[in-house]
């Protein structure tokens, strides 16, 4: 007699939640930033864009706080285990180094009770302040040895912190190809921790401001900056057991690489990585949301299937509430489909529950139903 039919659990790697408590503690500790924060981001977005996004979250908010209502949302679209990670707006990277590093400790303390409790569907991600590279490494040692969670979540960029007026704009920026950062990327390669880049907020600022281009084309073309930052440095060479998984696809760069390359090949100053800029994206991840069949294909075809994982980019309106109906709809093979639903994630070593509590609570070995 046969037992029944093993299927493997259906991953979603890019869901969010909020922490209310943390913004609460950031807006009484730094209340002239955080103000400034949001009235950039305000105008980042433009008066209709914002007004629209604060209904739809007002809209969101039990999926993003309630977790009953996360994990029957979980079952109606067919994901048994979601990767959950701080919605991007508490990256708070106008923090000084102190404040930073609390944050950070916050978050990943929030994220890890959250997987506690419900540790056989859920698993997660830290924060680290970006803005602050010297504390980078304290904040993912944090996260990942003492809170059991798999990694963190870092943004694009990280603009300088109190810079003076008149000064130069860029001042104190932090690029992911930045010097500061060599420790973080050893440390996060010699743990094996997973490093989620997500952006927020453009240094285009108000030329985005209609059309809800702060996020449409914001958010693309920041993945593509990041990742070209991460590739042209040489980043990728120095640290090849890397596990960068890049939110949206990677945005505007896997398509885009014809360019980069031949930079490459006649410019002296970008030649700073070892190969071809193209070839790098077989040593990077990408979530699944693209929102088009042809250029996930196209993802598919510049990174290769086994370099995709499902993403919904729950709970939010620029994510997808059927994933898994998304990356269907691309036509792929029946094999690169399943690597996308729960091979690729298997591979990453993403599974539920926390890494430092024994062994993760064994997840019923049918699934939900998911005929992908």
């Amino acid at each position: 007699m046969t037992g029944p039919v093993t299927v493997p659990p259906v991953v979603d790697v890019h869901a969010h939640v909020v922490l209310p408590a943390l913004q609460d503690y950031v807006a009484v500790c730094a209340p002239a930033e955080f103000a400034a924060a949001q009235e950039l981001d305000a105008r980042r977005q433009g008066a209709e864009s914002l007004k629209i996004s604060g209904a739809m979250i007002r809209d969101r908010w039990p999926r993003l706080v309630d977790l009953s209502r996360r994990l029957a949302d979980m079952d109606a679209a067919g994901i048994d285990v979601q990767l959950v990670s701080p919605s991007p707006s508490h990256y708070y990277y106008f923090a000084g180094p102190e404040l930073g590093a609390e944050i950070a400790r916050r978050a990943n303390t929030a994220v890890r009770d959250l997987v506690e409790s419900a540790p056989g569907r859920l698993a997660g991600l830290g924060l680290a302040p970006l803005q602050d590279p010297g504390s980078m490494v304290a904040a993912l040692e944090h996260a990942v040895q003492d809170c059991g969670l798999l990694g963190v979540e870092i943004g694009s960029y990280a603009p300088g912190v109190n810079r003076s007026p008149g000064q130069d704009p860029n001042a104190g920026t932090v690029e992911l190809s930045d010097p500061g950062l060599e420790p973080f990327w050893a440390r996060a390669e010699e743990l094996g921790a997973l490093v989620f880049l997500h952006p927020f907020g453009c240094s285009l600022d108000e030329r985005l401001d209609r059309f809800y281009l702060a996020n449409t084309v914001a958010q693309p073309a920041e993945n593509a900056v990041a990742l070209s930052h991460l590739i042209f440095s040489g980043v990728l060479d120095r640290y090849p057991k890397l596990r960068i998984l890049a939110a949206h696809g990677g945005g505007y760069l896997p398509g885009t690489l014809g360019r980069s390359d031949h930079a490459w090949r006649v410019r002296p100053d970008a030649q700073g990585c070892a190969d071809p800029p193209s070839s790098y994206l077989h040593r990077l991840w990408f979530d699944s949301l693209t929102h088009s069949p042809s250029e996930l294909r196209a993802l598919a075809a510049a990174a290769g299937a086994d370099r995709i994982l499902l993403g919904s980019d729950y709970p939010f309106d620029m994510g997808t509430e059927d994933p898994a109906g998304e990356v269907r709809a691309a036509d792929l093979s029946a094999r690169e489909e399943q690597g996308i639903f729960a091979g690729n994630a298997a591979a990453l070593g993403i599974r539920p529950g926390l890494t430092n509590s024994g062994a993760a609570p064994a997840l019923a070995t049918e699934g939900h139903a998911n005929d992908g």
